[in-house]
């Protein structure tokens, strides 16, 4: 690279000032320093889309190895459903028609009847003692706010002189 010093960069602005002139001077450094900063945009905006194809191309690769991966884990996971099947097949073909047609002839049924477990809520609920929601303070009135409020309230004491 080319070294540039304090005493470099002064020989070039006296000679640039003697050969210019001093009234064009300013007018060619506003220039020159627009050029350069263009330059250094165009630099940076080249280097910013490098670096983003660079990246680009590191997710590909990324996504293609995720993508194999998942591949590879789908395909073990259908063989071992697939396994499972077949184990699953050998123990259910070890249990006999003769014995499922057995079941059917003693009248036990092969899956038992569904009971839906909300059916006695109402008797749940009326399982708690009166005395337990009194001293729980389980409301087992309806009262309005202001009601509540009065009830509440505390009494004014009388005074008596």
């Amino acid at each position: 690279m080319i070294d540039l010093g304090i005493s470099k960069l002064a020989l070039i602005g006296a000679v640039a000032l003697v050969v210019i002139g001093p009234e064009k001077l300013p007018k060619l450094a506003r220039t020159v320093g627009a050029l350069l900063g263009k330059a250094q945009r165009y630099v940076a905006d080249v280097k910013a889309e490098v670096n983003r194809s660079i990246e680009l191309e590191e997710l590909k690769k990324m996504r293609d190895t995720v993508k194999t991966a998942a591949s590879d884990v789908e395909s073990s996971i259908q063989s071992g459903a697939a396994d499972f099947e077949k184990s699953w097949a050998d123990a259910t073909n070890e249990y006999s028609t003769s014995t499922h047609e057995a079941l059917i002839d003693l009248g036990a049924p092969l899956v038992p009847e569904y009971k839906n477990p909300a059916k006695k809520w109402r008797v749940k609920q009326k399982a708690m003692p009166q005395w337990y929601k009194a001293r729980s303070g389980v409301r087992t009135r309806v009262q309005s706010g202001a009601a509540r409020v009065a009830r509440f309230r505390p009494k004014p004491r009388s005074t008596l002189s």
